[in-house]
């Protein structure tokens, strides 16, 4: 496979937070923006939604919705199968995936 070299410009502190994250992956930046430019390809589009943020929601309510959808932890009323719901409904969402 040829490679390209790509100059980007980006926020130090997020390309610091986010090189602190791909180390914990096992990958190096490069290889995350590899990843992510596959997925747009496969997906044909960006492989997440891009939204604005609710007008009235705190950064740790984002966290906690975030942290919801992806199963990190659940709300004390979801039932189980509501979580298996919610799982496949993300993984056919941004996966194409059926779980």
């Amino acid at each position: 496979m040829a490679t390209s070299p790509t100059q980007v410009r980006v926020d130090t502190d997020i390309k610091n937070q986010a090189a602190e994250l791909f180390k914990t992956l096992g990958l190096d930046v490069s290889s995350a923006i590899n990843i992510f430019l596959h997925q747009c390809v496969l997906t044909g589009g960006i492989p997440f939604r891009v939204e604005l943020p609710q007008a009235n929601a705190s950064p740790s309510a984002a966290k906690s919705r975030y942290g919801i959808a992806r199963g990190a932890f659940r709300l004390p009323s979801d039932s189980d199968e509501e979580m298996r719901a919610l799982d496949q409904e993300i993984a056919s969402e941004f996966y194409g995936m059926e779980s």
